[in-house]
Parts: structure tokens; sequence; C-alpha cells
């Protein structure tokens, strides 16, 4: 029968084998807590990373160009503009104008006062376009544009080659109003319609024959399926400026 001392001796140990248990059982427990703290981490800076990359990649996306949106690589030859937070209008059914014709520096406009249909152009130069020059079929009575005061306008147009007359383009055909900043297109067109030495600006409710020579438009080289050093004619209708949506006209 063991005797006290040997009682008290069992029992330390006892007491010495439970506390090493209870000190494996918290090192284990806190081994848990860290390992699953730092996998908790890792997941939450892979979670980052993946928003941040495909952040990353969307914003790198170039968007998609409208109809409201002409940039210089489309395939139809709009004046290169560049957009001011709007949209294309949808015109009524489009029909040729009718009238009288007028005549300006090879180009022949007819219908030319009519504004509720497109007007028929025709272009026969010989000779090169040597500068900027426009003629006023109708003068508008409404606000007048300008490169710093009306940088976003509405207009009907319709684009022809001066030498042969070929339409290249034309927000008619497309029966659309096209809305751009003025700023943002090739000069011979923004200082066609905002003006510039020895030029009015346009005013809204007026259509204008605009003679653009190459130097002003697409330059030498080929652009927009425009051969290089390609002279233009325009004639232009200025619905509207600003960024309000104008009225269908027709």
């Amino acid at each position: 029968m063991p005797n006290q001392k040997q009682r008290r001796e069992a029992a330390r140990r006892h007491l010495e084998r439970q506390l090493e248990a209870r000190q494996a059982r918290d090192a284990r427990r806190k081994q848990i807590t860290l390992i699953s703290s730092i996998a908790g981490t890792l997941v939450l800076i892979l979670a980052i990373v993946i928003v941040v990359v495909a952040t990353t990649g969307s914003s790198k996306k170039k968007p998609k160009a409208s109809a409201s949106q002409p940039s210089s690589s489309s395939s139809a030859s709009t004046p290169a503009a560049t957009p001011c937070g709007q949209q294309t209008f949808p015109t009524a059914t489009v029909h040729a104008a009718k009238g009288t014709s007028v005549s300006f520096q090879g180009v022949t406009v007819k219908g030319a006062a009519d504004l509720t249909g497109k007007p028929i152009v025709t272009s026969k130069s010989t000779k090169d376009a040597t500068k900027l020059a426009v003629k006023d079929l109708v003068v508008g009575k409404g606000a007048a544009a300008g490169l710093t005061t009306a940088s976003c306008v509405t207009v009907q147009y319709d684009g022809v080659f001066y030498k042969n007359g070929k339409e290249f383009d034309s927000s008619w055909k497309r029966g659309m109003l096209a809305q751009f900043s003025l700023k943002g297109v090739i000069a011979g067109f923004s200082q066609g319609i905002g003006g510039t030495t020895g030029i009015t600006p346009m005013q809204v409710g007026g259509r204008r024959i605009i003679v653009v020579p190459w130097s002003l438009a697409y330059g030498a080289n080929t652009a927009n399926g425009i051969p290089g050093k390609s002279d233009l004619v325009f004639v232009v209708d200025l619905v509207k400026l600003s960024n309000a949506a104008p009225p269908a006209t027709g």
C-alpha cells in the first residue's frame, strides 16, 4: 500500500500530465487560429487582386463606336467627330428637297432652300480648292455657332467629292441627325460652321455650302475611305446648338 509520500508524488505527476495536455491543446488551438487567420488574409488579398485586374482590364477596353459618336476609324467618312455626351436622333421620312437650284464654285445644290428635304448636290469642279469657301443657301435666324461658345452642334449634312460630286457620307442617307463637338472635327468642317477669319459662323436654321481644300480635310493620306489630297464639299443644315435633343425634321 503506497504511503503518503508516494501518493503525493503520483498526484504531482498526474497534475503535470494534465498541465502538459492542456498546454498541448492550447498550442494546437493557437496554431489552428493562426493558420485560419493567414488563410483568410490570403483569400482577401486574392479577391482584391482579382477585382483590380478586372477593373484595369475593363478600363483598357475601347468603347464601341456608336452612330452618335463617329470616329476617324469609321467606314463612313463623317468629319471625324468627337462625342459630346449625346446620341443621334432619328428624323422623319427623308425625301428629296424641292425648289430652285443654286451654284457656287462648281457646286450645284438642287432644292437649296428646302430644309425639309435632302439637298441634291452635284460638283464638277475642274480646279483644286485653294482655300475654305462658304455660301449661305439659307441664312439662319437662331443662335450663332462658335468654336468656343457652342462646341456641340446638331446638324444634317451631305458630303461629296469636289471634283466628281460622288457622295461619300450623308446624315440624311442614314436618316439620323448628327451631333458632335466642333473642336473634334476636321478643320474645314469646324471653321465652315463655327466661323473663322473672313467667314461668319452659321446660325441655327441655316443651310450652307462648305468647300473644303484637302489641307483642311483629311490631308495627303487616305483616311476613312477618302483618298489623300481630296477636296470636299459639305452642304450643312445647322439644326440646334447645345446638348438638348432636337426635334425631328422633315
